[in-house]
């Protein structure tokens, strides 16, 4: 393979183009050292006064937006973001040539591109690329076959979750069901951050155990052995956080719901703090970066620790009350956001006034959804009439979901906070475990826990 710069090949060559497993790289491939970096030959032409054209193969699914598109492209031992047009359309496993300026992704003063690309492995990006197709022919290993398969799938069931419903309901949907918010409009996005649902389209432990359910329930029913359910149920866990692209927080829940499943096969008891811990060190042996620069994957593991930990504080001073349903959901919100609202304050610069108040409104419809748009959009696969069938009930919900948007995205509904420096966040967290010890010990005293 060769790297051509202004016109004339500069001498860096590597073999043949040769397929490759080709992950999600911002849940389970590793992103590169500091030494990797800078030993990287791609990386060493960032910033280069003319274009450049690039060799590569699009190493994952092309992030499709309404007006552009995203290509991750792998040359060599390194991954180019290269942006370009629409059209036409390019596939996973493509052999692609761009050309355009190669350059070193930014800095700006209220984020890091930088850093947020470098968890991914992506150290060079290439806006304005011109795309030429080399080869649309692919060859296989057995989990790439398996990969590019799904993400067939997931292209089909999301074309008929867009001929069911019009914007803005088909976004909600494939947000909630596959956790795509790529043709989501800026003003939604607004409105989910607004009212603090932005979690709701982020697939996570939630979406995670409605499928085992639905999988338990559905094997059970068809006489199957519980144990011989349990095995099956693991590999459907991971083809649906396979379809949805290995998003950090949905990796975090399979590998929790992967260790409890067989735990349960085993016969054996399993701590729930203690899953989280394994899960952790997983994800980051694979990828040390996720720890500081994925923001997912820190309030993914955040909000389960303030669940596992808080939830039931909280639910021995709510009492009895703690069986009743709209109380559990306040229960789980306050818990979570207990433990990640610091974070949010410190990265993002604002907080949801109304939090509380949507999530108790909105979850409970959040599995219906799921539930009626993933039939919704299999049956219109196979059928118009079947899809239209499913959508009436799923488009009611999704209605109920925008009234609450809409309600409740107000100017008065966000709190801007000023620069939160990470010293308060040392001292919060310090203060908050130590409250949380002392409370599960007085607790304990009185046989609760």
């Amino acid at each position: 393979m060769y790297f051509f710069y202004r016109g004339r090949t500069i001498g860096i060559t590597y073999p043949q183009l040769e397929p490759r497993i080709h992950k999600k790289p911002s849940a389970i491939s590793g992103a590169g050292t500091e030494f990797a970096i800078s030993q990287s030959p791609v990386r060493k032409l960032n910033d280069a006064p003319g274009k450049i054209a690039l060799i590569g193969q699009i190493s994952d699914e092309p992030d499709v937006r309404n007006s552009f598109q995203k290509l991750k492209v792998k040359i060599g031992s390194s991954i180019v973001l290269a942006s370009t047009d629409l059209y036409p359309v390019y596939h996973y496993l493509d052999a692609v040539q761009i050309t355009g300026k190669l350059k070193t992704p930014a800095v700006f003063e209220d984020f890091n591109y930088k850093n947020y690309l470098a968890k991914d492995g992506i150290y060079s990006v290439m806006d304005y690329a011109t795309v030429d197709l080399v080869s649309g022919q692919h060859r296989y290993n057995l989990l790439s076959f398996i990969y590019e398969k799904i993400l067939l799938l997931k292209n089909a069931l999301i074309h008929a979750v867009d001929l069911a419903f019009g914007p803005p309901h088909n976004s909600i949907i494939q947000g909630i069901v596959y956790g795509d918010d790529s043709k989501m409009s800026q003003e939604v996005k607004d409105k989910f951050n607004a009212t603090g649902l932005s979690h709701v389209t982020a697939v996570s432990g939630g979406n995670v155990v409605i499928v085992i359910s639905m999988i338990m329930m559905l094997l059970l029913a068809l006489g199957f052995w519980r144990s011989q359910a349990f095995y099956i149920a693991f590999i459907f866990i991971w083809f649906y956080i396979a379809l949805v692209g290995f998003p950090a927080s949905a990796v975090r829940a399979g590998i929790m719901g992967s260790i409890a499943i067989f735990a349960q096969a085993l016969g054996r008891q399993n701590s729930s703090w203690r899953v989280l811990v394994i899960a952790a060190a997983i994800m980051l042996l694979q990828n040390p970066m996720l720890l500081l620069y994925d923001i997912g994957f820190q309030l993914s593991f955040l909000a389960s620790l303030g669940i596992i930990h808080a939830k039931p504080i909280i639910d021995y001073f709510f009492g009895k009350q703690k069986q009743n349903f709209l109380v559990s959901i306040m229960s789980v919100t306050i818990s979570a956001q207990l433990f990640a609202l610091p974070v949010i304050m410190y990265t993002f610069g604002t907080v949801s006034l109304v939090s509380l108040v949507t999530n108790v409104l909105v979850l409970p419809a959040v599995p219906f959804i799921m539930v009626l748009g993933f039939l919704s959009s299999a049956a219109g696969t196979f059928s118009h009439f079947l899809g239209w069938l499913f959508s009436l009930p799923t488009w009611l919900l999704v209605v109920y979901f925008l009234k609450i948007l809409n309600l409740f995205s107000r100017p008065w509904a966000v709190l801007a906070v000023n620069t939160v420096s990470w010293i308060w966040l040392v001292f919060y967290y310090a203060a908050v475990s130590l409250a949380v010890i002392w409370l599960q010990k007085y607790i304990r005293s009185k046989n609760f826990l």
